[in-house]
């Protein structure tokens, strides 16, 4: 499967037939940009249906848009009848903790609940573990890693076919894990099914293959010895994952750990456990040894501090809020753990006056909106160049204004609930202080409709590098757009923050793109693109955005030991 590139402008295209014209160029610019037919906008394409008028119309037009679109165009269509209907009322999986492979009860006895957030409903309830049950967790994970375990003695070819076994398994339940996250998280069913289950299984996948080949080396030292490295695993790794990207961020953990032979104790978000726990069966199921993999549901200052802070634990990776970050990385001091942790954004989108323009205005809506906004390296401070700045507002509130937000079961929404009423809350007073901080807001700012957790579209204009909302994780669907006059400034002022997750640039000048990508300090930069994931490349930040990569090669050195082995020889020869 190739790089899971966020062309989400193609599927736009499809649902606007008021802007038809417009909507040409940009679908075929988007189809020239896809690198390959099974990238993330063909699989997101999957997920919305086109009206038989619509399909119509586009033959007549992709005729003037060359052979390439085209053929590009008619595959998509094609793949768009694969993508299953989504079941509304999934079966759920077991609630209970998954502990040496078996579902137990919390030793307190205590559960909460999990609340759809379309309405507000409660969906179940879920074991609460707190400091004992891991405490039980990370025995179980110790035993599973002691020398001569079933674990420890597997071949690393074998760890590999398991996640390879793995990823079968969940392509199998696809439909159902993408309705689970669906009802649990908010989060379009298109989407769920045509991003995030893609990159989950790509992820399983890709780490699977490096299982046998990320070895040792021969060195050859000075004097009659024969030396050489090996590389061990870290041990007990204490996982913690966040709710905008359940399956996704549980497998950016669990594959690359598992593939170099390391046990693991995960705490799920309270928000959404569901998925999680399917996948905990998957991994039983496909025959993992017990006490490789527990999974543990509960909150985060009495579970996710004991993982943090226990000693049996050897390294905690952390996805989350950058101030809860900064709390684990204090408390896993006592025992000097290895850290990494993947922390918040407020990531700088840079727009020229020389862009693509409705291209830009496409994926910068995109950048910001995609997954309710609820995305840590979303394009959130919007820097648009003077020349072009009132048109590119004027266009992006029209974009903004086209926008379906609503059930996310149905095909076509392309923005569900927010994750819970505390986010709303949270974005509401952050709009409340742009306007009363002088942001002229141009579109939305409050909560919609009476049921569940859903937010306006919301587009603040006139927005200055002081603000709260230029400075702050809103985490919702709020563009802040900001003015600029020059490149010097514009990269002075996009590495005035203390997040660098990520940056994007917009550009046809090669020599800006270049100059921009080197000089922002962001782990990831795109040019004329936004969230391109490929388990392939590592992911991470600068600053107060964390420390440590995950995915590629660099995700696996996150969770080895480098040891060196030296032996005397009666004589070196070369």
């Amino acid at each position: 499967m190739s790089v899971l590139t966020i062309e989400l402008v193609t599927c736009y295209f499809f649902s606007r037939l008021d802007a038809q014209q417009q909507s040409v160029s940009i679908a075929a610019k988007s189809l020239n940009h896809c690198p390959s037919t099974r990238s993330y906008s063909h699989r997101i394409l999957k997920a919305r249906r086109l009206s038989s008028l619509v399909v119509a119309k586009m033959h007549s037009v992709l005729k003037t848009v060359g052979a390439a679109a085209t053929r590009a165009f008619r595959q998509n269509v094609r793949c768009m009848s694969a993508i299953p209907p989504p079941n509304r009322k999934p079966d759920l999986p077991p609630t209970k903790l998954f502990i040496n492979n078996e579902w137990v009860n919390a030793v307190s006895g205590k559960t909460f609940e999990t609340h759809n957030p379309t309405n507000g409903e409660v969906i179940a309830h879920m074991a609460e573990a707190d400091a004992a049950d891991v405490d039980i967790a990370v025995a179980a994970a110790r035993e599973a890693f002691e020398l001569g375990s079933e674990w420890r003695t597997m071949d690393a070819s074998r760890r590999g076919l398991l996640l390879h076994r793995l990823a079968d398994l969940i392509e199998r339940d696809r439909a159902y894990l993408a309705s689970l996250e669906t009802l649990d998280n908010g989060k379009p069913y298109g989407d769920a099914y045509a991003a995030d289950l893609a990159l989950t299984i790509n992820t399983y996948r890709y780490f699977s293959g490096w299982a046998g080949k990320k070895h040792g080396q021969t060195i050859p030292i000075d004097g009659d010895h024969f030396a050489y490295t090996r590389l061990e695993p870290v041990g007990v790794c204490g996982q913690i994952i966040p709710w905008n990207f359940p399956l996704a961020m549980q497998a950016w953990k669990l594959a690359p750990a598992l593939a170099m032979g390391n046990t693991i104790v995960m705490k799920t978000a309270e928000q959404t456990p569901l998925t999680a726990n399917h996948i905990a069966a998957l991994v039983k199921e496909v025959g993992f040894p017990p006490g490789v993999v527990n999974i543990l549901s509960g909150y985060g200052p009495t579970a996710g501090g004991a993982i943090a802070t226990h000693d049996g634990v050897d390294k905690v990776a952390f996805t989350g809020s950058t101030e809860i970050g900064q709390l684990i990385h204090t408390m896993a001091a006592g025992n000097l753990k290895r850290v990494t942790l993947e922390l918040g954004g407020k990531s700088p989108n840079v727009v020229f006056g020389d862009c693509d323009f409705d291209y830009a205005v496409e994926k910068s809506h995109f950048a910001l909106f995609f997954n309710q906004g609820q995305c840590c390296c979303a394009g959130s401070r919007l820097y648009v160049e003077e020349s072009i700045y009132d048109r590119f507002v004027e266009a992006s509130v029209e974009r903004a204004k086209k926008r379906k937000v609503g059930d996310p079961f149905e095909l076509g929404v392309e923005q569900g609930p927010q994750v819970s009423q505390e986010q709303v809350d949270k974005i509401t007073e952050l709009c409340k202080s742009g306007t009363k901080e002088g942001a002229k807001l141009a579109l939305g700012g409050a909560q919609l409709g009476d049921e569940g957790y859903f937010f306006q579209p919301t587009v603040f204009a006139d927005v200055k590098d002081d603000m709260r909302i230029a400075n702050e994780e809103i985490f919702g669907p709020v563009m802040q757009i900001m003015k600029f006059k020059d490149i010097d400034e514009v990269i002075a002022r996009g590495n005035k923050n203390m997040y660098g997750l990520a940056a994007s640039v917009f550009t046809t000048n090669l020599e800006k793109a270049i100059k921009v990508a080197h000089e922002l300090r962001a782990g990831t930069v795109y040019v004329n693109a936004y969230d391109v994931f490929d388990p392939a490349a590592p992911f991470g930040g600068f600053k107060m955005s964390g420390c440590g990569r995950e995915l590629g090669e660099f995700g696996l050195e996150q969770y080895t030991e480098k040891k060196t082995v030296i032996i005397k020889t009666q004589q070196k020869n070369s």
